[in-house]
């Protein structure tokens, strides 16, 4: 006859269909987060961290650059994910519940887009003409 209670069934509380959904996000993005991390890490083990022109030109690589902004964006992406679950868990208040998620959401798009910002001016500042580190 359907998911849910009985009780359920009748108030239209059953199933809301969304829930496998959010779990193979947050298993996906977890996935990508392993995998860029680690490629993160290693590239970072790899190079001289005290040469600000050498990791420059290895984030300068358009290559490289756009395995950054994946790595911000799956990042973002299943820290929102996470954190939109323990709101709707632990947040028992309507209004708040609602404001929390709204802050939420601002914070990862808004975190995303800057770190997204800061990946392409620094690829697409050898093509301006900029010397690192300046304006």
């Amino acid at each position: 006859m359907g998911n849910g209670t009985r009780l359920g069934r009748v108030r239209g509380l059953g199933s809301s269909k969304h829930g496998s959904q959010h779990w193979l996000q947050q298993r996906l993005t977890a996935l990508g987060n392993i995998l860029l991390v680690t490629w993160f890490v290693v590239s970072m083990f790899r190079l001289d961290l005290g040469d600000h022109a050498a990791v420059h030109r290895w984030a300068s690589n358009p290559t490289v650059a756009l395995a950054l902004i994946l790595l911000v964006v799956s990042v973002f992406w299943h820290f929102r994910l996470g954190l939109q679950v323990m709101i709707e868990d632990y947040v028992h208040g309507e209004a708040v519940k609602l404001l929390s998620l709204v802050i939420l959401n601002f914070y990862a798009i808004g975190g995303a887009a800057y770190g997204i910002f800061a990946i392409v001016r620094i690829a697409l500042a050898p093509a301006a003409g900029l010397a690192p580190g300046g304006m």
